[in-house]
């Protein structure tokens, strides 16, 4: 088992996610406390997603968010560079398909899988009405670049989401957090995930990344417009909320 630096270069990343693939939606869960359906929920909303509109999802791991995003009725295309996490995402969407077949149902858009790098999409420009990423920005290397190809996949007057650990607003909260990450996330990783030397990667890689203001500069500075965002969790999430200038909305 190995974990990625806070250097992250990107072959390192992608080996330390292929490794905590199989249980990474657990050990979410229960890191989260459950609060990842609801910082999902934001996110989602944030997009203001309605059918037809397609919808990039980089950094999109098992597609656990994709498939939410689908479900609103948009068409998605949920990108990762780790094959690990996208064979995960591809086994769930099998169950969700054989599970509808049954009876289940789910209705909605499509999700699509594709392999790729948020450095390098491969896709053209202006293909998205929609970009998002969650829990994703701070683990690329180069987070300018990154934002810069998802202004370019992006139509004009498209929306950008950014889901990502922040800053608690109120001091106590900012102080059990931090208290949190350095020394119980650790210990509850070893006990639910399937390499839980990554989730100290993760400890490090959230104390590191900078706050709320900080990050919309930014993304402004990417050449997104109309940033703005909004705490989750006291700070301990934000989404950030942007627009692609040119357009209409």
């Amino acid at each position: 088992m190995s974990r990625a630096g806070l250097d992250k270069k990107p072959d390192q990343v992608a080996a330390m996610f292929d490794q905590v693939a199989r249980r990474y939606d657990v050990t979410n869960a229960v890191l989260s406390a459950g609060l990842d359906r609801t910082w999902r929920t934001a996110t989602a909303r944030a997009l203001a997603l309605a059918p037809g509109l397609r919808v990039l999802d980089v950094a999109a791991g098992t597609a656990t968010s994709s498939r939410a995003f689908a479900a609103a009725g948009a068409d998605v295309v949920a990108c990762d560079f780790s094959l690990g996490m996208l064979a995960q995402a591809r086994r769930r969407l099998t169950d969700a398909t054989a599970r509808a077949g049954a009876g289940a149902g789910t209705g909605g858009g499509r999700v699509l899988l594709a392999a790729g790098d948020g450095l390098s999409l491969p896709f053209a420009d202006g293909s998205f009405d929609r970009v998002t990423i969650s829990f994703g920005l701070r683990n690329v290397a180069e987070v300018d670049v990154c934002l810069a190809e998802l202004l370019r996949v992006t139509r004009p007057g498209g929306v950008l989401a950014v889901c990502e650990f922040s800053r608690p607003v109120w001091r106590p909260v900012r102080t059990a957090y931090m208290e949190y990450l350095m020394r119980a996330l650790p210990a509850v990783a070893r006990a639910v995930s399937s390499s839980p030397d990554s989730y100290v990667y993760l400890a490090e890689s959230i104390r590191a990344w900078p706050g709320q203001a900080a990050l919309a500069e930014t993304i402004r500075a990417a050449g997104w417009t109309r940033v703005g965002w909004r705490n989750l969790s006291g700070g301990i999430v934000a989404v950030h909320r942007a627009v692609r200038p040119g357009g209409d909305d």
